[in-house]
């Protein structure tokens, strides 16, 4: 999975075409599926304690960097995925977290 981030420290001050991306990754089976979330004014975290519900609004970190998105990927290795993260516009002006699914069988 690779979660689409902000961050305070973009390298350039514009936004390619992320459309582009996912649908050359779509073509060439790399790219499951992704979407953008909706804003974090509209995050909801939600925790129970002591078996009291604590619902939240906003994201469960104060943060100038959010996540913005989500791809699920297909590689064949880590270093297909920071290859296809690399060429990601938001690699420019965010950030990308990759995490592989762990098989809980």
């Amino acid at each position: 999975m690779m979660f689409v981030c902000t961050d305070s420290e973009p390298d350039e001050d514009r936004t390619d075409d992320c459309d582009t991306w996912a649908a050359e990754n779509d073509a060439a089976g790399r790219r499951v599926t992704g979407s953008a979330l909706a804003p974090v004014e509209e995050a909801v975290t939600v925790r129970v304690r002591a078996g009291e519900l604590l619902r939240t609004p906003g994201p469960f970190a104060e943060s100038k960097n959010v996540i913005v998105g989500f791809d699920i990927l297909e590689c064949a290795d880590l270093d297909e995925a920071v290859e296809v993260a690399r060429q990601h516009p938001m690699a420019r002006i965010g950030r990308l977290e990759l995490r592989h699914f762990v098989d809980l069988d």
